[in-house]
Formats: C-alpha cells, sequence, structure tokens
C-alpha cells in the first residue's frame, strides 16, 4: 500500500486454519501486500496446494497443526519462532461446527467443537504471545462470530465457542495492553464458503438472511481481508480488545413482518 499507515508489508503473518474459506481469504490478503505469511492447517497437500496458489512475490509457509491438539501447537509455535524469529500478527481462524438441537448434542460432539474453536486459539494465542510478550510487540485477531451479537438455533457449542472467543479477545487484550500486544476480533456476518453452500442453497434460509442482511447479500470471504488487514497495521494503533462486525449489517437491527 502507498500510504504506510495501513501497510503490512514485511510482517510476519501466522494464520491457522488457512487452507480453505476466510482463512485462505485473509493469508491471501497478506500475501498480496508484501507480508511473509505461514498458514497452518490439518492437511499437507491442501496447505501445499493453497500456498503455491496463494504465493505472489515470497513464498508462503505451511505448517500441518490439528489445533485440538495441544502438542501439535506446542509444536508449530516452536517451529514458527525458530524458522522466522518472530510473529507480528497472529490470526486464528481454524473453527468447525456441528448443527443440531440443544438437547441432541453428545459430550464428544461438544468437546469437538470447544477444542477446535476455543481451546485451539487460547493455546495458540498464549504459545505466540509469550514470544511477543518478550518483544513487547504483537498483534492477535480472533476470527468470532454473529453468534457473539446474538446467538443462533441448534448450533449452541458452536455459539458458546465464539462468545468464548470474544472474552478471551478482551481479557487478553487488557492483560497485555501495557505490554505492547493488541488483541481484536473480527466477526463475520454470512459469509458464504463450499462449507455452507448447502445450508443457502436452501430458499427459506436464503429468503430470511437477505430479509435481515440491508445490504441484501451474503458476504465472500474477501470481505474479511480489509478489516484483518486494518487490525494488523497502525492504522488501528490504539484499538484494543474490540470486535468489528463485518456482516453487511446484520447486527444493527432485525427486519419484521409489517407492512413498510
Amino acid at each position: 500500500m502507498s500510504d504506510p499507515l495501513f501497510t503490512v508489508r514485511d510482517q510476519i503473518v501466522l494464520v491457522s486454519g488457512a487452507s480453505r474459506g476466510i482463512g485462505r481469504a485473509i493469508a491471501a490478503g497478506f500475501a498480496a501486500r508484501g507480508a511473509t505469511v505461514a498458514i497452518t492447517g490439518r492437511e499437507q497437500a491442501t496447505l501445499a496446494r493453497t500456498a503455491e496458489e496463494i504465493s505472489v512475490d515470497r513464498p508462503v509457509a505451511t505448517f500441518v497443526c490439528d489445533v485440538a491438539d495441544p502438542a501439535a501447537i506446542a509444536r508449530l509455535a516452536s517451529d514458527v519462532i525458530e524458522r522466522f524469529g518472530r510473529v507480528d500478527t497472529l490470526l486464528n481462524v481454524a473453527g468447525v461446527n456441528r448443527r443440531q438441537p440443544a438437547e441432541t448434542y453428545t459430550e464428544e460432539d461438544f468437546d469437538f467443537v470447544l477444542d477446535i474453536n476455543l481451546k485451539g486459539p487460547w493455546l495458540l494465542s498464549q504459545a505466540i504471545g509469550r514470544h511477543m510478550l518478550e518483544r513487547k510487540s504483537g498483534n492477535q485477531i480472533n476470527v468470532v462470530s454473529l453468534n457473539n451479537y446474538a446467538p443462533l438455533r441448534n448450533v449452541l457449542p458452536y455459539a458458546v465457542s465464539k462468545a468464548g472467543l470474544g472474552h478471551m479477545t478482551r481479557s487478553l487484550a487488557l492483560e497485555w495492553g501495557d505490554r505492547g500486544i493488541r488483541v481484536n476480533a473480527i466477526a463475520p456476518g454470512f459469509i458464504l464458503t463450499d462449507l455452507n453452500a448447502k445450508l443457502w442453497a436452501d430458499a427459506g434460509v436464503y429468503d430470511w438472511g437477505m430479509t435481515n442482511t440491508p445490504q441484501k447479500r451474503l458476504g465472500k470471504p474477501d470481505d474479511l481481508v480489509g478489516t484483518a488487514l486494518f487490525l494488523a497495521s497502525e492504522a488501528s494503533a490504539f484499538m484494543t480488545g474490540q470486535t468489528l462486525f463485518v456482516d453487511g449489517g446484520f447486527s444493527a437491527g432485525l427486519n419484521w413482518p409489517i407492512p413498510g
């Protein structure tokens, strides 16, 4: 970028869950703007393909990591620091969901969602954060959800995990703010990806989404890139502990079925 206020050039950026969807788009956005990007995911073949496709003037590094595995997170942090010496911006994007009525979830379902969506980001924030604290410099960005505005039906563990991640964002900002670390969150609205395309193909679901999204469209993963770049740059230097909703206006209010 021509304005240094918004630049992320030469930053070392680590993006979890970046092999597809929102994580991939954000990683590509940083790579296109001169950052050195490292991406994580559970499958090396998918990671390698993504890295090749989004690399620009320098190669995107890949690290296999299941964020539900604490040992894998410890290895990831160690390997990234050993290779690059630091992480300037960490983005916790990895996440999963299981949709069903609350009374039908098993303990395994609950643990599966919480381990990936909340415990994993916490452990990665902590592991990378320790190195940031040593340098007295760093930036962390967590991807939360519209469920941080209000929980949706039939996604209870997901809603709980994202609410927890939102409070983790604020707690870390509170503890680390005077030690050089900023921590913020992005709450995407309804973003169309390959993982939810079947859901949005349902006419009833789509009509409800359009009724309550003022911009009258589904988001794209690329819609999150600008906000991530802003939060990683000096343009947001006096922001920490905040959640920015990128949702086409959904959280502005609800439309209800009365005549205009």
